[in-house]
This record gives structure tokens, C-alpha cells and sequence, in this order.
């Protein structure tokens, strides 16, 4: 059977009516074609200027290893000035990319440049939005965010690759206890359903971003990005109105995340490798059981 994709919805602009009652309520996906083409960015943000604005900033770079048992979540791999680093993924390949960098921070006239939805929704919560970077061939993780927001995440300068799958799956997805990602033994573009069983009959939905494109995730949605260019994107993100996701998202900053790092630095790999077995436990269960229902 292997995973079941299916193509996202599609819409050149949306009314507020409409994007409420088909994508907001029910939480589904969408790519919103013409939003930013409204804002500044649209036609001011290049590889150049980017390089131009943020300056010598040094920052940290992630690539596609493994996490190391024994580093916090989101440990970096290596360091580089934000200028260096641009023509590295202008110029080659690299699976080298920047996670949740603030430029606006250290270049304010930014702000000016993106105009927030609000005319779909409220709820904004960024006062200077995450941005990502990535070049050509590298992967994000298969994960959800650990905030549970929802996100209106456009790109710029390229295309990105992404697989989104509904919360509901998390179990089939083989979710790492304590955490907000996926096991990184499998390849979820190419994924071996002799090793991993539970991938087979999963549903997911495809789609790819070009320049301009909005992508509305929302909350709890998992998503696997890969760079099919060098380029990069903004993450805008809104709670959800529900009190419950409010309390999840808490719980995964706080209690979660705490208890995890410190079962992580007291018994590193031990530790990791019991999380991963229980993933896999959890995941042969839930394929037994037929879930999600």
C-alpha cells in the first residue's frame, strides 16, 4: 500500500469566511498563492539582500545526523557568519541549514517588509517571526512543533519540498516518547516497510512551495521539509483559540521538555535507546489495532 499522499489544496486568495470554515476549523492545509505577494519581501527579499541587511552575524548551523543522545534538542553542529553561509548555499549543495534564526533582530527595517494575516485570523505571537535556511538537498525532520501553534509559513528564493501529516498519526509515525519528533532511522520520502511496518497505509498530504507561496500548518500537524533549491522561509505563528491545545503546548515547553533533558544528561544513550524502542513498541501496537480510527 506504502503512504498515502495526497495533494494539497491549492487557492490563489481566500476570504476570511472561507478560510475559516474550510482549513482553520477542521485544521487542513492549504497553500495560499498570492498573500505575500502583497508585501514588500516579495520582491525585495534576495540571497543578496538578506546577506546585505543581516550583516557578520554568527550563527548556528544543523545538518542531517543523527540528534547526539547526550546534546540538548536543537544542538547545533557548527557555526558560521550569516554572510558565509549564504554563499555557501547559493554557490553548492549543502545539508547545512539555519533553524529558527531571528534576523529581524538585528535588522529591524525587516519588520516592514511582511504583513501578518490578520485579516484571516488573530493570534499572532511572534514580535520578530523564526526564519529557516537551507541549501539545496537538506532536510528538516520529521517532527511537529513543540508550541502547537498554527503557522503561515512562506518561501522565498527557491523550492521546498514538504510532507504533512495530521496529528492523529502520530503512534504510526513512530513518535520518540518525551519529544515532538519522529524516529531517524527511516527515510519518510523512501521509507523501508520492511523495517518499519507501521509507515505502510499512513495518510499524509504533499506539497511544494516556490517563491511567494504560503503554507498554512496547523496545529499539531507533523511536517518533513526538504530543500529542493538554496532559499529560505518565515514562519508567522497564532494560537489556536482552543484551551486545551494552549495546556498541551505548555506542557511540551515546560514539564516535557525539562524531564527529557534531564533524563537525557543523566542517562544519554541509555536513555535514547529505550525512548526509540518504545517508539517502535507503540508504533507495532498502534498497526495492530488499525489506528488511527
Amino acid at each position: 500500500m506504502g503512504i498515502n499522499l495526497k495533494p494539497i489544496d491549492i487557492v490563489d486568495d481566500i476570504t476570511q469566511e472561507e478560510f475559516i470554515e474550510k482549513y482553520l476549523k477542521p485544521r487542513k492545509p492549504v497553500v495560499i498563492k498570492n498573500m505575500a505577494r502583497k508585501w514588500p519581501a516579495y520582491q525585495k527579499w534576495t540571497m543578496d539582500y538578506m546577506k546585505e541587511v543581516v550583516g557578520d552575524v554568527e550563527v548556528p548551523l544543523y545538518d542531517s545526523s543523527k540528534a547526539d543522545p547526550a546534546a540538548p534538542i536543537n544542538a547545533s553542529a557548527a557555526k558560521m557568519k550569516f554572510g558565509d553561509y549564504i554563499d555557501l548555499i547559493k554557490r553548492e549543495p549543502t545539508d547545512l541549514r539555519i533553524f529558527f534564526f531571528d534576523p529581524i533582530k538585528h535588522a529591524k527595517k525587516l519588520l516592514a517588509d511582511y504583513i501578518a494575516p490578520k485579516e484571516l485570523m488573530g493570534g499572532f505571537l511572534d514580535k520578530y517571526p523564526s526564519m529557516f535556511f537551507g541549501g539545496k538537498g537538506s532536510v528538516t525532520f520529521l517532527h511537529y512543533d513543540i508550541d502547537m501553534a498554527h503557522i503561515f509559513h512562506t518561501h522565498f528564493n527557491g523550492r521546498k519540498h514538504i510532507l504533512l501529516f495530521d496529528y492523529k498519526w502520530k503512534e504510526r509515525l513512530y513518535q520518540i516518547p518525551y519529544a515532538t519528533y519522529a524516529l531517524e532511522d527511516y527515510d519518510i520520502e523512501n521509507p523501508d516497510f520492511t523495517k518499519f511496518p507501521a509507515l505502510d497505509g499512513v495518510e499524509g498530504i504533499e506539497c511544494f512551495l516556490e517563491h511567494g507561496d504560503t503554507l498554512f500548518m496547523p496545529t499539531g500537524w507533523w511536517h518533513w521539509m526538504k530543500y529542493l533549491d538554496g532559499s529560505f522561509s518565515i514562519s508567522l505563528r497564532a494560537w489556536d483559540k482552543s484551551w486545551a491545545v494552549k495546556a498541551h503546548s505548555l506542557w511540551n515547553l515546560t514539564v516535557q521538555r525539562k524531564f527529557d533533558d534531564i533524563m537525557k544528561k543523566n542517562f544519554k544513550k541509555k536513555y535514547m535507546d529505550w525512548k526509540e524502542k518504545i517508539a517502535v513498541k507503540r508504533a507495532e501496537i498502534a498497526l495492530k489495532r488499525g489506528l488511527p480510527k
